[in-house]
């Protein structure tokens, strides 16, 4: 539908007047794309200019952000030259292990800035650093990205890259006139199944790509104990007043890869989106908590679990659900059919039309378990082959090492980055398209196309070595 039509069919339908005064404020979701600025370049496949040495400056230092710096403090060509965070504690902690990684040579002047809110701006102007990893709670992601990129820094931020619409768009306009990347850190990327799965999609193992699924299934309600610092206390105010997927990339990002989204082949098109009754979170908070305490005092508002279909361009479909509340195990799905078989994950397991050679003997029997270990053989990714030792105990099975040394490869050799501007505004997209979807009981929601139509000239991420 136009917008124009949608805002006469809510006009028609029995939204509350309050429902459709929300509806109203996601009706930028389908608008055209903003004109490009005339300083403009599209940051598709951009390498920027060379640095030998990254002077790497860090806002947010908590448990994401601690990782970070002593992991970029281990890599060759870094400097970790400032910190911020609002708990010195915390900031001291990372400037200390820095320094020790460095071993009195690199790391020795790193400056912080704490205690108040805004010292992060103070210290992009003071510093000036290179680039700039941010690890602070969902709504600081864009302004703090937005801010580095305008002081001369390219910009690093956790997931998601936003939480608007609006904000997506304030993201790639200052990236395209600033000439300054910045890349969503979805590190699931860099997970061996993963980057094997990316590997055998570019050979064309499962053929013609049909559909996908992917999820972030995540029992986190222990994070409510998170009460004054970390993400729960942050984090538990979104699942009251939110209701869609509100944290779509872990899934999404490695399968939209695998399909080429908004790079040559495809790009996402809709969005429908439903969720279930929110009960989990309630109840969890009235077992736990006292009857007065903070957490029994919202209203939660998030289905438990939301389920989302994507519809792109060429028709091929991807469902992506969400759901931090339920007692399930962990899962992100992480299949993708096509016309020859299917790869699948947790637990991984392969099916080809035929068989798996030397494993099964027909499409009808999962290669998985030990059987898998001749896939990996044959089939796993180069990258992962050059830095999966090195990678060891840097987090999540070494995805958050490969990720941040192929950043600093990149910086240093004036590469594309792996994860373009554009990718983390569309896979980050799912969650202000599936909130208004929710609001409407599931009207689709089309997508915005963050690259003004340059997805089609964008080179596919290649099988790097």
């Amino acid at each position: 539908m136009k917008n124009l039509d949608r805002r006469k069919f809510l006009k028609k339908t029995s939204l509350t007047a309050a429902a459709i005064a929300t509806a109203t404020a996601f009706d930028s979701c389908a608008q055209d794309a903003p004109e490009r600025a005339s300083n403009a370049q599209y940051m598709g496949g951009f390498g920027a200019p060379k640095l030998e040495t990254v002077r790497i400056a860090l806002i947010g230092v908590g448990a994401r952000g601690s990782g970070h710096a002593r992991n970029l403090a281990m890599l060759e060509g870094t400097e970790i030259v400032a910190i911020s965070d609002l708990y010195e504690d915390w900031a001291n902690r990372s400037k200390t292990a820095c320094q020790e990684i460095g071993a009195g040579q690199r790391h020795q002047n790193i400056a912080l800035y704490t205690q108040d809110e805004n010292q992060w701006k103070v210290m992009l102007d003071e510093v000036k650093p290179d680039a700039v990893f941010i690890s602070t709670n969902w709504s600081n992601h864009a302004p703090m990205a937005i801010e580095a990129m305008k002081k001369g820094a390219h910009a690093f931020v956790e997931v998601p890259i936003a939480l608007t619409i609006e904000e997506m768009w304030a993201i790639v306009d200052t990236s395209e006139t600033t000439k300054k990347h910045c890349m969503m850190m979805e590190n699931v990327n860099y997970g061996r199944d993963e980057l094997m799965y990316l590997n055998m999609c570019r050979q064309g193992i499962v053929g013609d790509l049909l559909h996908a699924e992917a999820s972030y299934i995540h029992e986190l309600r222990f994070q409510m104990e998170e009460q004054e610092r970390g993400t729960g206390s942050w984090r538990t105010h979104h699942y009251a007043k939110r209701n869609g997927n509100l944290y779509p990339t872990h899934g999404l990002g490695p399968v939209a890869q695998y399909m080429n989204i908004a790079r040559t082949d495809d790009t996402f098109k809709k969005l429908v989106s439903f969720s279930t009754p929110a009960l989990g979170r309630q109840d969890y908070a009235k077992k736990n908590y006292a009857a007065d305490h903070k957490w029994n005092q919202l209203d939660y508002q998030g289905g438990d679990l939301n389920t989302s279909i994507i519809k792109t361009n060429l028709g091929r479909t991807i469902m992506v659900q969400w759901d931090e509340t339920s007692p399930r195990p962990y899962s992100r799905l992480n299949l993708v059919q096509g016309t020859k078989g299917t790869l699948a994950g947790f637990p991984t397991r392969v099916a080809l039309e035929g068989g798996v050679e030397g494993v099964t003997d027909s499409h009808h029997q999962w290669a998985q378990g030990k059987d898998l270990q001749a896939l990996y053989d044959k089939y796993d990714h180069p990258l992962y082959k050059r830095l999966s030792e090195s990678a060891k105990g840097s987090g999540h099975g070494g995805m958050d090492g490969i990720m941040r040394y192929r950043i600093v490869e990149c910086l240093r050799n004036g590469w594309p980055m792996d994860q373009n501007v554009y990718e983390g505004c569309f896979w980050s997209a799912v969650s202000p398209l599936s909130e208004a979807s929710v609001l409407q009981d599931g009207m689709p929601q089309e997508f915005p196309d963050f690259t003004r139509g340059g997805w089609g000239e964008t080179a596919p991420l290649g099988i790097i070595s």
